[in-house]
């Protein structure tokens, strides 16, 4: 999809002016554009280490801690970011140019708060745990891929209206 298609298919503008300027302005931005890439390395490790677990057998408190860890990385990107849209939107979650993103990250830590749930009750097997987190990895996968997109978009909102300096969106 060009350019052109992309902002002609938007029936809304991702930010108005003053949202820009506030999301520029914003020292969530900067959180968020740090805290994202950090999370994604910590889900590419876990998830190598509970397919390892799954796999052989073996690793089964290392995959566990990794999970863990993902799980603490997505709670403070997802409260840092509902900071952020309350800085940049003036509230703190489900605004209309990210209501679905929002929408899917509350799945997102619905299936990660289960597998913690899953963990410290000792409910189920380590299986199931760990087929809970895959599930939890791949909403993972399909929320990044919203924002990703969402950045995409706002960088060539930028472009068409002469601003080349984008950072990153919430999530």
């Amino acid at each position: 999809m060009n350019r052109s298609s992309i902002s002609a298919s938007s029936k809304f503008q991702l930010y108005t002016p003053e949202q820009r300027r506030r999301r520029d302005a914003s020292r969530w931005t900067l959180i968020q554009g740090i805290l994202a890439p950090v999370q994604f390395v910590i889900f590419l490790a876990s998830l190598a280490l509970v397919l390892r677990y799954l796999w052989t057998g073996q690793g089964m408190w290392l995959a566990d801690a990794s999970v863990v860890a993902k799980t603490l990385a997505l709670y403070t990107i997802m409260i840092t970011g509902a900071i952020w849209e309350k800085d940049v939107f003036g509230q703190y979650l489900f605004v209309p140019a990210f209501f679905w993103e929002d929408v899917v990250s509350m799945l997102v830590l619905a299936l990660h708060t289960t597998y913690l749930v899953m963990l410290f009750a000792e409910f189920g097997t380590a299986e199931q745990r760990m087929y809970t987190a895959l599930a939890a990895y791949v909403a993972y996968v399909v929320n990044a891929g919203q924002f990703l997109w969402k950045l995409r978009v706002a960088r060539l909102e930028a472009v068409s209206a002469g601003n080349s300096g984008e950072l990153a969106v919430s999530g």
